[in-house]
């Protein structure tokens, strides 16, 4: 119940402090986000990020399948043969040359 209230005070600061400041502060940040999202740098940490998760996924699945449980699994047609994470839509990477 106590976690509820605090939640609930947390929730009303937060839309106080929002609509204080206003739609224009509000696409300010948001235009500022967007900016340094877009930005090059950004952009090549996103894909090597993105690289790195696929090969973690990619040697995590290679030796579970090489397991005893992996192998079970593969019996019971329960192993997901996807070989590469997907970004979340909407979510643009760009200059990923590896």
């Amino acid at each position: 119940m106590r976690g509820k209230l605090m939640f609930l005070t947390g929730l009303a600061a937060g839309f106080v402090l929002g609509s204080r400041a206003g739609r224009e502060k509000y696409e300010e940040i948001r235009s500022t986000a967007q900016k340094a999202w877009q930005h090059p740098t950004v952009q090549e940490a996103a894909g090597v990020a993105q690289a790195q998760a696929n090969k973690l996924y990619t040697e995590g699945k290679d030796k579970l399948q090489s397991s005893k449980l992996g192998e079970k699994l593969s019996t019971n047609g329960s192993v997901d043969t996807t070989d590469e994470l997907t970004a979340p839509s909407g979510t643009k990477v760009t200059g990923t040359t590896y």
